[in-house]
């Protein structure tokens, strides 16, 4: 990667047309070919760029642009369009390259995935007595997150989701129903499981006798005890 702390002024052309007038921005060019223009503000957000594929080129001012003050010009051509990237540099006061390595991604956290196996590994959070079946149980429509049975010996479904909608009391639903069917299940009941249930999903779960359950990810995991907290 290299970072280019300069005075420039930026031109964009293609698909519209935009003008950055001359300041001091951070030029970001990565390995995968894109160039990225930053402010000193906007968060994350650049204020032009370049998506790869694209070719960049560093060339010398003609007279015009020398007298200007330019010490510098990159042209920045995109592979697929006509779109192109026009960078006059007027001081350079930092130009420096790193290399990053391959990057190993993101690792998210709280992920449907370890709501479920934290859940599987804690069932007793949804009731005293309360035992697993198995988690990912197979029907001809999906898998369901979880197949429990409750303190009476009655099975249940239980649908996670990081935001409970409505999209997934509607996709519990249809589990229920053909569940329903298997006179080896039935009669089977549902939990709708969610850090956060938005109102109307809420509603529309208690009209079809579906129970609701707030997922506190952290009591989960541990590292938070809610029932040990003094506030």
């Amino acid at each position: 990667m290299r970072l280019v702390i300069a005075r420039c002024s930026v031109d964009y052309d293609g698909r519209l047309t935009a003008h950055l007038p001359l300041a001091t921005r951070l030029l970001v060019v990565k390995a995968d070919g894109s160039v990225l223009v930053h402010s000193d503000g906007g968060s994350y957000k650049p204020l032009n760029w370049m998506s790869p594929p694209c070719t960049m080129a560093e060339v010398e001012p003609d007279e015009g642009l020398a007298a200007d003050g330019v010490v510098a010009v990159w042209r920045v051509q995109h592979a697929k369009s006509e779109d192109r990237l026009t960078v006059h540099l007027h001081e350079v006061l930092h130009d420096s390259d790193h290399e990053l390595g391959v990057d190993p991604g993101l690792v998210k956290d709280g992920v449907e995935a370890h709501l479920q196996k934290l859940l599987a590994e804690h069932i007793h959070t949804l009731g005293h007595g309360w035992s697993l079946v198995r988690r990912e149980y197979m029907t001809a429509i999906g898998p369901v997150d979880i197949l429990a049975r409750d303190s009476a010996g009655t099975s249940v479904a239980v649908e996670i989701k990081r935001r409970g909608e409505i999209d997934g009391v509607e996709q519990l639903t249809r589990y229920l129903e053909l569940m329903n069917r298997d006179p080896h299940l039935a009669p089977v009941t549902g939990v709708f499981a969610a850090q956060q249930i938005k109102p109307q999903a809420r509603t529309l779960a208690e009209d079809r006798g579906i129970r609701c359950v707030v997922l506190d990810y952290d009591a989960l995991k541990g590292i938070d005890d809610a029932e040990s907290r003094l506030f």
